[in-house]
């Protein structure tokens, strides 16, 4: 999805015209990158939840200690992957707002 949102913002930084078609094809685009966040938001909260529950274990007994070390790695590539995310989607809004701006 990474390297689909990025050479998506190219292809739209590029175009030198701009009508109502990429206009309609952008705010299009920018629902099913919404989606995408979304889902991911709900699947990086129920890794953070299993982490804290996995953190918690570890006090009672040792052998969750792996576990948890793969839950924190994890964690921290989808929070990356999320922020990215959730830029890439703030970034399109003000694209979409200068297309706007430039047909009307």
């Amino acid at each position: 999805m990474t390297k689909y949102i990025k050479e998506y913002i190219k292809e739209i930084e590029s175009k030198k015209e701009i009508n109502k078609k990429d206009l309609e094809e952008l705010k299009d685009k920018i629902s099913f990158f919404q989606h995408e966040r979304l889902v991911h938001l709900f699947i990086m909260l129920f890794c953070l939840l299993m982490l804290i529950i996995f953190i918690i274990l570890c006090f009672k007994n040792k052998l969750f200690i792996i576990p948890t070390l793969i839950l924190i790695v994890l964690n921290i590539f989808y929070i990356i992957h999320y922020y990215f995310l959730e830029n890439s989607i703030q970034y399109l809004y003000k694209v979409y707002d200068k297309m706007n701006d430039k047909i009307k």
